[in-house]
């Protein structure tokens, strides 16, 4: 979220058939913003390294969230898993 233009994200694990499990990542830019993908994705890679750095990205306009404000992962694991090609 340090990133200029990110508003708020959500990290899930998504079944990946190499690893297991791929990091993912969606966020939720500031209206005004324009945020560059590639940009991000290399910001976020030497801040983390290769190996926890999210795979994927995803810009979403809003994150589902609770009553209280939290975001609901589970949402949008269901939301991006519903996306994902079957085999």
């Amino acid at each position: 979220m340090r990133f200029p233009g990110i508003r708020d994200c959500a990290v899930i694990g998504l079944p990946d058939e190499k690893w297991g499990e791929a990091v993912n990542a969606v966020v939720q830019v500031d209206a005004a913003a324009a945020v560059d993908l590639d940009a991000l994705r290399v910001f976020v890679r030497g801040d983390l390294g290769g190996v926890k750095a999210p795979k994927h990205f995803e810009v979403w306009a809003d994150l589902p969230r609770s009553k209280v404000g939290k975001v609901l992962q589970a949402e949008i694991r269901a939301a991006l898993l519903a996306l994902k090609p079957k085999k």
